[in-house]
């Protein structure tokens, strides 16, 4: 066999899938894998010509066209690399990238597809004094004397956006729309995505959004009271509100509830002891008159009086059948002794749906504050290290409205100080779900003076992580002890006598929260964007092609200086479908020193050398991988062999996975 199976260098193809998708829709529209505009636009029924100078409603700057290419460029050259910094690497679910958004959303893309349930972010706002993101451009150290800017470890210039600047709105709209759009992607098709910003590009954004998720995707602009006292400094209007604009991907997602809450469920009493417990009553009079609703209009018994009343100008709100079921149910309140006019209708609050409606208006008692947020991150790691960070009550509102899914990945693609992954941590704290975050942050530098660095923070990446660590403590603590208080409270209230059993599962079952304070993931894996660790095309410095002969190494051959075995499974990983970047990694084989199993599901040999008794054993293990990758040159000159382990393995993977085509395979680095 000639032609094997090779491990595609690109990470990801939207352009390809997207042509794959059309295809399946309009075949005549897609051509020997090239899109005809013309024959989509009569596939769509529309015939008419289009006339350079037509005019449509969108938001155009100079540089849209750029930025919407932005998103589709491939990513080569770049993997994502283990760091040692990490906190229970091992075991955790979560994950934290340092390094560009923009090529960490490519980089996710093949395993996140269509996974995260729900994205928060808060980008930099165009203030003229933020830095904004500058993609694909690095820096010679002569020109930092003489522009004006931040920089991330790798030399990446932040560019401050001045308002003098004539593309001052452009600069940050270039930013921002291809990493929306790579994120729409990963979003579920019931998710969301939260944007915090400010009144600078909020016009802008809603016409950007509007573009990438659809008009009719949009749910609300909520506004923030992000203070409640008024900054005198301010020339003209002191901002107390941020707003938050509020996409869905798709309507998959038809109805938000939020939960409940003791101010909401106060208006609920029991005066009359309705075996239905607490009720609330709500009007019975329609506000359409009885010209409107004739339907409507008949008379209505007062049981307490015997009186038979109906509204002198309006109708009621329901049917005559549905009044005769009212009162046969009981469902009727004319007052404690009969002292209204007319009825009431009750409402149960056991007979509520989950939760109540949401606002658009977030009031800052309800969902915290900046000075929360600055008060919160003090405590945590010291004064002034980070500038306006948000309260974690803000994104944990969030949480409870829209991911209460077991398992709901939430991605934080600017995550600062790393307030969303407290916010996820403590939110499973308090209602025991097991959500799980991924946060991306760029290595900016800390300025030479700032109160960060003086505490020894070098980026604000190393802010974020140590963030989630004392957070994380803080939190498992805080619910040690409210564990060791309801062990106490059970104590009392058993009836076991003197022998009571702590560890009894029944007590267990009886809390509707985490109680083992040992089972909240506190912890997060850290990945760096880094250069890639595989030698793709297979040359060496001159840029002359490698043979396979006895004076070229082969880990120099296959690999770049640096790398580790580890390194080379991971970006191995991230070129399969939906598979998180969290599975652990093992040995299967004693023997085989240099050959690891992912997540129990892909086995990556990186043995120098393969005989037929490694193959051998290869094909034994159990359950059988979905896939198994070998190197080129460690079959050296023996195609026999190559070909006898392509086949077998092959086999094997067919005989236990069926056939589930490319995705199931053996394929060669």
């Amino acid at each position: 066999m000639s032609d094997y199976p090779k491990v595609p260098q690109q990470i990801s193809d939207p352009i390809s899938e997207n042509l794959a998708k059309l295809s399946e829709l309009f075949p005549a529209a897609v051509k020997d894998g090239a899109l005809d505009m013309e024959a989509l636009r009569a596939e769509l029924g529309d015939f008419e010509e289009i006339k350079p100078g037509d005019e449509t409603y969108e938001l155009n700057w100079v540089g849209k066209q750029a930025a919407k290419k932005e998103a589709f460029k491939p990513l080569l050259g770049k993997t994502l690399a283990l760091k040692d910094d990490g906190k229970n690497s091992e075991t955790t679910e979560n994950i934290y990238i340092e390094g560009d958004n923009l090529e960490a959303l490519k980089l996710l893309r093949q395993n996140y597809y269509g996974e995260v349930k729900m994205i928060y972010i808060d980008p930099p706002y165009n203030t003229g004094k933020d830095f904004v993101y500058k993609d694909n451009f690095t820096t010679k150290s002569e020109e930092s004397e003489q522009e004006e800017g931040a920089f991330s470890q790798e030399g990446q210039r932040l560019i401050k956006n001045e308002r003098t600047s004539n593309r001052f709105h452009a600069k940050w709209l270039d930013m921002i729309y291809p990493r929306l759009k790579l994120a729409k992607d990963l979003l579920k098709d019931n998710g969301v995505i939260f944007i915090s910003l400010d009144d600078g590009e909020m016009a802008n954004l809603r016409h950007i959004c509007d573009d990438i998720f659809g008009e009719d995707n949009f749910v609300a602009d909520i506004v923030w009271e992000k203070r409640f006292t008024r900054n005198n400094d301010a020339q003209m209007i002191a901002s107390v509100v941020d707003h938050i604009l509020f996409y869905r991907k798709s309507t998959s997602l038809s109805k938000l509830r939020e939960p409940r809450t003791e101010k909401s469920d106060s208006i609920y009493k029991n005066p009359d002891s309705d075996p239905r417990g607490p009720w609330t009553s709500v009007s019975y009079i329609s506000q359409r008159t009885k010209d409107q609703r004739k339907n409507l209009s008949y008379e209505i018994l007062n049981p307490i009086t015997g009186e038979k009343i109906s509204h002198e100008t309006n109708a009621w709100k329901y049917s005559e059948s549905q009044y005769l079921e009212h009162a046969q149910e009981n469902r009727l309140h004319w007052g404690i002794k009969g002292e209204n006019k007319y009825p009431r209708l009750k409402r149960f609050l056991s007979e509520l749906d989950y939760g109540l409606v949401p606002v658009n208006l977030w009031n800052y008692k309800e969902t915290g504050t900046l000075d929360d947020g600055t008060k919160i991150l003090t405590e945590l790691i010291g004064k002034d290290i980070f500038d306006y960070p948000k309260p974690p009550s803000l994104i944990r509102r969030m949480l409870s409205l829209s991911a209460r899914d077991p398992g709901d990945i939430i991605l934080d693609f600017f995550s600062g100080s790393a307030t969303t992954a407290h916010a996820v941590m403590q939110q499973n704290a308090e209602d025991g779900g097991n959500r799980r975050y991924i946060m991306v942050q760029l290595p900016e530098v800390c300025a030479e003076n700032s109160e960060a660095a003086k505490a020894r923070y070098k980026t604000i990446a190393e802010i974020g992580k140590e963030r989630i660590r004392r957070a994380g403590e803080k939190i498992k603590e805080d619910l040690q002890t409210k564990h060791n208080e309801w062990k106490k409270q059970q104590a009392l209230e058993s009836k076991k006598g003197d022998k009571l059993d702590l560890e009894d599962d029944t007590m267990e079952e009886s809390n509707p929260y985490v109680l083992d304070p040992d089972s909240l993931d506190i912890g997060f894996k850290s990945f760096r964007i880094e250069d890639t660790k595989i030698n793709w095309l297979k040359k060496d410095l001159r840029g002359e092609q490698l043979e396979f002969d006895d004076t070229t190494t082969q880990d120099a051959l296959d690999f770049v200086p640096g790398y580790t075995d580890t390194d080379v499974v991971y970006e191995l990983m991230l070129r399969q479908s939906n598979i998180p970047l969290t599975g652990s990694i093992t040995k299967p084989n004693a023997t085989a020193k240099r050959t690891y199993l992912y997540a129990d599901a892909y086995l990556i040999c990186l043995e120098e050398k393969i005989t037929q008794k490694l193959v051998e054993t290869l094909a034994t293990i159990e359950p059988t991988p979905n896939k198994y990758f070998f190197r080129d040159s460690a079959f050296g000159t023996d195609i026999a062999l190559k070909d006898e382990t392509f086949r077998r393995l092959k086999a094997e993977i067919h005989k236990h996975h069926g056939d589930l085509g490319a995705a199931y395979t053996v394929e060669f680095i």
